[in-house]
């Protein structure tokens, strides 16, 4: 994690209109609730542009709603090459997207931003897809939503002791003399 703050965070999903808004959501209200917004600042993207400047899916949306999220103001957008020098943290929510972004980054520390969005559940083992509901029904969009939610838990934690290391002073994370 970066020295200054706040910390950018970007999620990204193939269009940007199912996963990585449902993610971004959640994230930024989970944020909110451990006061970490000031923090942290959590983005979404697409490695597609196909989609750009369009709503997140309604299904998306509702499951959202549903839940006690808002994804109404979301409006789908293409990750950039030139983004990995804003964010210091970019999710990647299956293999196949981290693959695309792995080709798009410039150099290698570009490539250490780069994580599965799912390596922070804290119970995950196996396959850390979150897989993509859009060709599914109102249950494909549900099931995103509780890996994101199991996800998101163990992404704060880890946000949290980052955060804590970085603005802890030196000399207080030093051991005390018995």
């Amino acid at each position: 994690m970066p020295s200054s703050l706040p910390v950018k965070i970007c999620i990204v999903c193939a269009g940007n209109i199912c996963r990585s808004p449902i993610a971004e959501a959640v994230l930024a209200a989970r944020l909110a609730e451990n006061g970490l917004d000031d923090q942290v600042v959590v983005e979404s993207a697409g490695t597609g542009g196909w989609h750009a400047g369009e709503p997140a899916d309604p299904r998306a949306v509702r499951t959202l709603h549903a839940n006690g999220y808002d994804g109404s103001r979301h409006r789908a957008r293409q990750f950039r090459p030139s983004w990995f020098d804003e964010f210091d943290l970019v999710l990647a929510l299956d293999n196949s997207n981290l693959a695309d972004l792995e080709r798009l980054a410039p150099d290698e520390p570009a490539r250490s931003k780069l994580r599965l969005f799912r390596s922070y559940a804290p119970d995950a083992t196996g396959d850390l897809d979150v897989p993509d509901p859009y060709y599914g029904g109102d249950s494909g969009f549900a099931l995103v939503l509780s890996l994101v939610e199991e996800s998101v838990a163990g992404l704060i934690t880890h946000l949290r002791t980052d955060l804590t290391s970085a603005t802890t002073p030196p000399e207080s994370r030093r051991p005390r003399p018995a």
